[in-house]
């Protein structure tokens, strides 16, 4: 009696084995069927990936799948979605004879107040930055937040950003090289400005990206790159001396061509050796090695033109403005701040006796 019991219970689970089997075999597949690889690969048994929104085209869908006497489980295996969401649909097709209208996606959209708007408009002036810089900017001073891209929305109603489809994409992680130390290592290169023609040249601190001396000149000459090394040498030498020097091959730094003894020492070369500081030449047609310089001349004829002179210039980039590069966790730089900072420990005292007489001497 006991054995006729249990083959009876295994010919009913057989039969709604074949019937469930039979059900999915006959049914035709739409163009766009949904999500099949679930049931294929038997991930409707209890598990059930993250539960998806509601769209049109599966509401339709539903519709149909119901017409078509297709259980409200199956459904729900085969679209994600929960059993009562299901019903809620064929139901509501039931009592209104149209298709139920999914809500909008994400969260409501929020509108800046005019305060807000204000306060980015200042801190673009102040800063000159893109949303995403003047959204850190923006928390580090006043502790509000408001993303980047509601900032840039700002930004493009006062035509002070365009759209750019390639800095939509997914930024890479960058890696940084830099030196822990500043005056370790100076940049110097001449550029031509496209705002009012003139030959520039300044020295860039690698540590810190502060501009140790700089300026505009008629033309790009050695005796004036000369000059800026000396500068720095006057105003920093007490605190710390140039170690090193990047420069590329140009005429102002490097002698491309033979004297008549057969030498090729440049006054430059000569200069550096005279002070006991390394000159490391940058690469041939390889702008990367002396990329810090580079992207400070971006900067220069991004920002120039809103300045009257270059010293107001250069007193807003070295004082003023965050650099992104030297982002702490907690807080952010200018790239005076990061200068003195990275100095190493053996120059602290000689750091503050010079700070001390460069505060008495403003005094008088």
């Amino acid at each position: 009696m006991q054995s006729e019991q249990s083959h009876a219970i295994i010919d009913r689970r057989r039969s709604r084995c074949f019937d469930f089997i039979d059900l999915i075999a006959c049914r035709v597949l739409k163009a766009w069927h949904l999500y099949t690889r679930q049931l294929r690969y038997g991930m409707g048994k209890g598990r059930r990936n993250k539960v998806l929104r509601l769209t049109p085209a599966k509401v339709n869908y539903i519709i149909r799948a119901k017409n078509n006497n297709i259980s409200s489980r199956i459904i729900a295996i085969e679209m994600k979605i929960s059993i009562r969401t299901v019903n809620r649909v064929w139901g509501y097709w039931m009592k209104n004879k149209e298709p139920l209208a999914p809500g909008k996606f994400g969260r409501p959209k929020t509108s800046l107040s005019e305060a807000d708007k204000l306060l980015i408009l200042e801190i673009h002036k102040e800063q000159n930055s893109g949303a995403r810089r003047l959204e850190t900017v923006i928390e580090h001073k006043y502790g509000r937040h408001i993303p980047h891209n509601s900032i840039h929305q700002v930004l493009l109603e006062n035509g002070l950003a365009e759209e750019n489809t390639k800095k939509k994409k997914r930024r890479k992680p960058y890696i940084r090289y830099q030196r822990d130390h500043s005056m370790s290592l100076v940049h110097l290169d001449w550029h031509t400005s496209k705002i009012n023609g003139k030959e520039v040249c300044v020295v860039l601190d690698d540590s810190s990206r502060f501009i140790l001396a700089g300026g505009e000149f008629a033309v790009a000459t050695a005796e004036i790159s000369i000059g800026l090394v000396r500068k720095v040498l006057k105003d920093y030498g007490e605190v710390r001396g140039i170690r090193e020097v990047v420069t590329d091959h140009g005429t102002q730094f490097f002698a491309n061509k033979l004297d008549k003894n057969g030498e090729s020492a440049s006054s430059f070369g000569v200069f550096l050796a005279k002070n006991g500081i390394n000159h490391i030449l940058a690469g041939v047609r390889h702008p990367q090695t002396n990329g810090k310089i580079e992207k400070w001349y971006h900067t220069y004829e991004k920002s120039r033109k809103l300045f009257d002179d270059f010293d107001k210039f250069l007193d807003w980039y070295n004082s003023t403005r965050y650099h992104e590069s030297l982002d702490e966790k907690h807080y952010l730089q200018t790239p005076e701040d990061a200068f003195w900072s990275r100095m190493p420990q053996e120059c602290n005292l000689n750091q503050f006796l010079s700070r001390m007489e460069r505060d008495f001497n403003a005094t008088k």
